[in-house]
């Protein structure tokens, strides 16, 4: 259908078209998400298909939605710098909109969302194209949209501490892998919101995240890989981690709020984490070993 269309539908308050079935409609607007235009991308069929999902529209059917997103993952995937990236990360960023739903309503068996959950892992640590503005084209922000998606498997009440694990794997390699893109549009705050949504579960065992961040900081001080050029020092991937760490250890020091619109955020984040403290220390320690000349290192500090 045109445009026109579906601008129709928008500002005819939202509502189900009555010339379509939901189906139909649906299709289309999931293949719109990967439109090069953000008027219908970015502002008909992201918010129409959210809209819909927090209405309930896809109660019964919310597991068809999410297994009719998942081919917009793939979509192009291993590509960089084509619109194919547009399908791929609007794709995730509405399939993080239905897993909160399921979260708020219980809606899906845990065997769905752990498989989507492995579908989402694979796409994200396979993401070439780190693009954020693109002009004409609007938003790419496959990145930030996969972080947004990490929190959402985070929040579930399917994933368990092996589970997290995983997702912490998933990260951790996100950030450590090459890539010629340096984040500009605040990738590593919302990366850092989905590991502190991790946490926030207090299943995860201190020595292990302590372990992850360990890893981290050993990427960053001592990196396996030089840049796209060899001039190029500190490296994209380098830069971006080292940026993740600090954000990381900010959203730690302040504490960080869920989405209003999450029932189930309310109680996940009424408290900081568990073992807050601790693992306060351990981000600093991998931020003093990046720059050991600048941070003073504290004697005898307590261990909580």
């Amino acid at each position: 259908m045109s445009e026109v269309y579906w601008q129709a539908v928008m500002s005819g308050g939202m509502t189900l078209p009555r010339d379509r079935s939901l189906s139909e409609a649906t299709v289309e607007l999931v293949q719109l998400l990967g439109s090069p235009n953000p008027r219908v991308r970015e502002d008909v069929a992201y918010p129409l298909l959210t809209t819909w999902i927090g209405q309930g529209v896809y109660d019964e059917l919310l597991g068809g939605l999410g297994d009719g997103l998942l081919p917009g993952l793939r979509h192009g995937l291993g590509h960089d710098g084509d619109p194919s990236v547009l399908r791929r990360s609007y794709s995730a960023l509405v399939l993080a909109e239905v897993l909160g739903r399921d979260e708020s309503e219980h809606l899906l068996p845990r065997t769905t969302v752990l498989a989507w959950g492995d579908e989402a892992a694979g796409w994200y640590v396979r993401e070439n194209d780190h693009r954020g503005w693109l002009g004409a084209q609007g938003w790419a922000q496959a990145v930030a949209h996969g972080a947004e998606l990490m929190a959402a498997l985070a929040r579930s009440r399917h994933l368990g501490a092996l589970e997290l694990t995983v997702l912490l794997d998933v990260v951790g390699d996100r950030l450590l892998t090459p890539t010629p893109y340096v984040w500009r549009h605040g990738e590593e705050d919302r990366l850092a919101f989905a590991v502190m949504t991790m946490l926030h579960r207090d299943v995860l065992e201190p020595g292990l995240v302590e372990a992850w961040l360990n890893r981290l900081g050993s990427g960053v001080v001592h990196p396996p890989t030089r840049g796209h050029r060899d001039d190029e020092w500190p490296t994209p991937a380098v830069r971006n981690t080292s940026a993740f760490l600090r954000a990381l250890h900010l959203q730690l020091a302040l504490g960080v709020q869920g989405r209003s619109d999450l029932r189930s955020d309310a109680d996940l984040f009424a408290r900081p984490p568990r073992h807050r403290a601790d693992l306060l220390l351990a981000v600093l320690d991998q931020v003093r070993a990046e720059s050991p000349g600048l941070y003073r290192e504290p004697a005898n500090r307590p261990r909580h």
